[in-house]
């Protein structure tokens, strides 16, 4: 099954500080989903200095407030920024919207380098698990699902890898009858948190089962990237609370992802369902 394509411009634009910004309808080629409402993901190579606070510099593109409606010329600084940590505040929002929006949207801006060179940039949307983002704020939820899903799409060594996210929210809710459970039976672990809270974190847990096939696909985020010493880095601010069976609910047999996972291990015992789990052949 394919992401249904729509052509609709959800009509709003801007113009601040010769910086335009503004959400369309694209026409670009159905991605492939699976048989159900499941994700295969290509586009995997996420740096993790990207999600370097310090680098991305959340206050001042101050994603809790960044309502693709309202934009103002504080939360388009970082973006556009000529210089490189504009470039990481780029690559985020790409994989941002790349997540938040549907295949039928996208986020549209321009920015000038240090040369003067006008660039346009048009960071198409896929998955769709917080479309609200095209029309006002995201809500906790749509927070977390982003934050998850980028989480998801960090790569240790930069590099694309076709993973399955699943979700017990929709649109990532897989079923028992999609191909993709059979093509990628082997669940690595699973991403949450919340970059748009006032202390942003993320975590991450690993399936013991599974570790060594998700090294070997060059995946490391989940278990951490491990050194020749047998030392474990993790991929920047992403925590690594340990074996999913110690912080998550069982595997739903039909869908294969983790239900719920405690939100802050170690803080407190309360759960999130705004998890997703990822999955390789």
């Amino acid at each position: 099954m394919s992401l249904k394509r729509e052509f609709i411009v959800l009509g709003w634009a801007m113009a601040l500080s010769g910086c335009t910004a503004e959400v369309t309808g694209i026409g670009a080629p159905d991605e492939p989903v699976g048989e159900s409402q499941g994700a295969l993901l290509g586009d995997n190579a996420l740096s993790a200095n990207a999600l370097n606070l310090n680098a991305l510099n959340l206050n001042a593109l101050n994603l809790n407030a960044l309502n693709l409606n309202g934009l103002s010329a504080q939360n388009l600084a970082a973006i556009q920024d000529p210089g490189p940590n504009g470039a990481l505040a780029r690559d985020f929002m790409r994989y941002a919207t790349s997540c938040a929006l549907s295949s039928t949207e996208s986020f549209d801006f321009s920015w000038t380098d240090a040369r003067g060179v006008v660039h346009d940039e048009s960071y198409p949307g896929l998955l769709g698990v917080a479309p609200a983002w095209a029309s006002g704020p995201l809500d906790d939820s749509g927070q977390r699902m982003v934050s998850s899903c980028v989480a998801a799409r960090v790569n240790y060594y930069q590099v694309p890898v076709i993973v399955s996210a699943r979700s017990l929210r929709e649109p990532l809710k897989t079923l028992n009858s999609s191909r993709e459970l059979v093509d990628y039976p082997d669940i690595e672990g699973a991403f949450w948190g919340n970059l748009f809270a006032a202390r942003p974190y993320l975590n991450a847990c690993y399936n013991s089962a599974t570790v060594d096939n998700s090294r070997t696909y060059q995946r490391d985020c989940a278990a951490g990237h491990l050194l020749s010493g047998g030392d474990v880095v993790e991929c920047g601010v992403i925590h690594i609370v340990g074996p999913c069976s110690q912080v998550c609910g069982k595997v739903n047999g039909a869908g294969q992802y983790y239900s719920s996972c405690v939100d802050r291990p170690g803080q407190s015992s309360a759960t999130t369902k705004d998890v997703i789990t990822t999955a390789l052949p």
